[in-house]
């Protein structure tokens, strides 16, 4: 395909210097983007007919309406720039981790006197210790909730002194060491995270080993409280060893890794192998795989996932070659820090055979999320179907909308919106209001009316915009949905319904309150609700609606709440004053405090009866 006159404009000044380029279509919207020794043969090689050896190549030439680049010092630097970019953009063309922004951490705050240990899904350069990505948020939990266990470490933000009169309740039940009346040093207390770092590494012997020291120690002292607690947790730690199976005499650390592929789908095995133990194995999907050889695949995994990986292996074993395998080993080289890092590519022996279990690992992933992709579909529309029976719908409800209110007594309301477009979210198309004309009372009709009212202004808003030259209407409120259910039964519905009425929409938007206790469906204008059978994918769908709306309307609460900041946490509340607001930072010293205080304890403070301690209760959880 030869190029048009701006392009080969374009193509006429490239440089011959290393860098990057993007591909940009008619919209001007990134679609593609890739790194270069010489830009300019690189970029050339597209329009040749050589260049253009898959359909997937074709398609994205023929769609290329302008090309920036920019220019680096090395291949190196633009290997780095091509990752930050195409994880930033995530061009349609690309090889790419699906979700990669979403992979959660455990993040160990090494930086703090006495580190805490959370799940975040963003690596910051702030002095803590990361490990990951994993692709399960719950396994994440699962391995916290051990972690905790075993290394009972500080979870409340207290300022840690020593000098606490009383320990919190986490302490009593052994999932804190409390430091914060001095039960342990802030050498013993760091001590004990390192324990949990070299866990997590997959370290455990010298752990082990440490604690039957201390072990004994409490024993001979007569400690046998403390011994046994001790005891406990090397009986947890080896019930983890157990489950890590011992695969290699060969002692250093590596990553195994291999695909397996689809027409449409790239599923990536990783097998993590520390000190000779597998402890743990996680896949990735792929997308934008249509036409790329194994080894590309597995090139631009092995970019994106180190690039966001919390560190690096001695050793990196792959299924398959890799074209860029020596500038690749020379960036995990720089990113490693404590030495070389080797790629190699087994083809006999031990590491052959764990590479064969990985691809195999890999092909069975792959089946069972297809199957379970088809089984899911066919879920969906058949619960579709239901919807459109019991509620006497013209078709299927392919885009639903729900609403849902969240406030604390009043204050910082918040309404929720949510998608589902045939039966699954469109997270994209989420919104959230605050809510503006109810203030300081509790009042979800009234909420739901300004937020059913601001949707559809702003669709009608869009339909104004549709005809006006280089503007874009916002896709959230450009569509009508084909189906809305209101949260909280016949009194969001009325409210909801005269909204409507209001547009001349009653005719074109089906609408339908859902009660929360029977979980009954309302229609406008019937006394009598829809009870959907109990096992039916209709009733699932709706309620998985029903809650991701709850899920989204609590999420935008808290934000809007936490934003009011600390003293302002206490004013907020609806009969809390000056005067009561000092008295509870007086009795308790902090939120957090005041948090934990049960409603027996904050009656106590001057002014403050049951119920109000109730309400205080409420809102701080």
């Amino acid at each position: 395909m030869s190029p048009n006159k701006k392009i080969q404009a374009i193509l006429d000044t490239l440089p011959d210097n290393p860098g990057c380029y993007l591909m940009k279509n008619s919209d001007g919207k990134i679609i593609y983007i890739g790194k270069a020794i010489n830009l300019k043969n690189r970029v050339r090689s597209y329009f040749h007919a050589s260049g253009q050896k898959d359909p997937k190549t074709k398609k994205l030439v023929e769609n290329i309406a302008d090309i920036e680049f920019i220019i680096v010092d090395s291949e190196l630097e633009a290997l780095i720039l091509e990752m930050n970019l195409i994880k930033k953009h995530r061009p349609k063309y690309n090889v790419r981790l699906k979700d990669d922004k979403r992979y959660p951490y455990i993040k160990v705050h090494w930086a703090q006197p006495f580190p805490k240990v959370t799940i975040t899904r963003n690596l910051i350069e702030d002095g803590s210790r990361y490990f990951g990505p994993y692709t399960s948020a719950w396994a994440v939990h699962k391995t916290i909730d051990l972690l905790r266990k075993i290394f009972p470490y500080l979870t409340c933000n207290r300022e840690i002194t020593g000098q606490d009169e009383r320990a919190c309740l986490y302490y009593d039940i052994k999932l804190c060491t409390a430091p914060c009346i001095n039960k342990i040093s802030k050498e013993d207390y760091r001590e004990m995270i390192e324990d949990l770092c070299q866990f997590l590494n997959g370290r455990t012997e010298p752990v082990i080993k440490k604690m039957e020291a201390e072990m004994k120690k409490a024993s001979d002292s007569l400690e046998y409280e403390h011994a046994a607690e001790i005891r406990d947790q090397i009986n947890a730690i080896e019930q983890v060893v157990q489950s890590q199976r011992v695969i290699s005499d060969n002692y250093l650390d590596s990553d195994i890794i291999a695909v397996a592929r689809s027409e449409r789908e790239a599923c990536i095995q990783v097998f993590f192998v520390r000190n000779g133990k597998m402890i743990g194995r996680e896949y990735f999907m792929l997308e934008g795989t249509d036409e790329a050889e194994d080894s590309i695949v597995l090139e631009e995994f092995i970019k994106q996932y180190y690039n966001s990986s919390a560190s690096v292996p001695e050793r990196v074993m792959l299924s398959s070659h890799i074209e860029e395998a020596q500038i690749i080993n020379q960036w995990l080289n720089k990113k490693r820090n404590e030495g070389n890092v080797e790629i190699i590519i087994p083809k006999k022996g031990q590491d052959a055979e764990l590479i064969r279990m990985a691809a195999e690992n890999a092909k069975t992933t792959l089946q069972s999320l297809q199957t379970r992709w088809k089984n899911d579909a066919e879920k969906q529309t058949q619960a579709l179907a239901e919807l459109q029976e019991s509620l006497g719908l013209d078709s299927p409800p392919n885009r639903i909308e729900c609403y849902d209110i969240s406030n604390t007594q009043g204050t910082a309301i918040v309404g929720s919106m949510v998608v589902f477009e045939r039966g699954v979210p469109n997270k994209k198309h989420y919104r959230s209001f605050n809510v503006r004309t109810v203030i300081g009372k509790p009042d979800d009709f009234e909420s739901m009316d300004e937020v059913i009212t601001r949707r559809f202004n702003r669709w009608v808003a869009a339909q104004e915009l549709k005809n006006v030259p280089g503007k874009k209407p916002d896709p959230s409120f450009s569509r009508l949905p084909d189906l809305i259910i209101v949260d909280g039964g016949k009194g969001q519905l009325s409210r909801s319904y005269a909204v409507l009425e209001n547009f001349n929409l009653i005719d074109v938007v089906p609408i339908v309150g859902l009660a929360k206790r029977e979980e009954e469906i309302f229609l406008p204008h019937n006394s009598n609700p829809i009870i959907l059978p109990r096992k039916s994918e209709g009733l699932y769908l709706v309620q998985r609606i029903r809650d991701e709306a709850h899920r989204f309307a609590i999420t935008a609460h808290r934000r809007r709440r936490n934003k009011m900041g600390i003293v302002s946490k206490l004013d907020a509340i609806p009969g809390i004053g000056k005067a009561k607001r000092i008295a509870l930072l007086k009795s308790f010293g902090s939120i957090e405090d005041i948090k934990e205080a049960t409603i027996e304890e904050l009656t106590t403070v001057p002014g403050i009866n049951e119920k109000l301690a109730q309400s205080i209760k409420d809102f701080l959880d």
